[in-house]
């Protein structure tokens, strides 16, 4: 498997440029629709509605408490804080906030902080993690 360096994954993505669109008028030109579509801003994804769910009772997983007591010791070392995780979460936008397990979210976004903060780059990660996982394929 070939490895890509942080490098690489950025000269993939350097074409790519934001959508086209229609630029706005005044908010009294448009529709009661697009307005409350355009008051939904994505840091507020946790406040949203969400269709109703049974509760299910379930018992955490050891990947689970192991993100759980990461993150507690991110935030006991001052590498972040719990306002900044939930701002954070709610920062990756709908697809990932719903879609993401309740521990993913939180690992993902302390992922991305460390990398933002510069405490870990993106290929010290890669290599921790292709460590880790042989590591683990090795021990089944």
């Amino acid at each position: 498997m070939t490895r890509l360096t942080y490098d690489t994954l950025q000269e993939k993505v350097r074409h790519l440029s934001p959508e086209e669109r229609d630029v706005l008028d005044s908010p009294y030109t448009i529709s009661n629709e697009l307005y409350a579509a355009l008051r939904s801003v994505l840091h507020d994804v946790g406040g949203q509605t969400d269709p109703p769910a049974p509760y299910l009772e379930k018992g955490e997983e050891e990947w689970e408490m192991n993100t759980y007591v990461t993150c507690e010791c991110l935030g006991w070392r001052g590498a972040w804080n719990s306002e900044e995780r939930r701002r954070r979460e709610n920062d990756l936008g709908g697809t990932q906030y719903f879609g993401l397990p309740y521990y993913a979210r939180w690992i993902t976004v302390a992922t991305k902080s460390l990398v933002d903060k510069q405490l870990i780059t993106v290929d010290e990660l890669g290599e921790k993690i292709d460590e880790i996982r042989t590591r683990m394929e090795g021990s089944r």
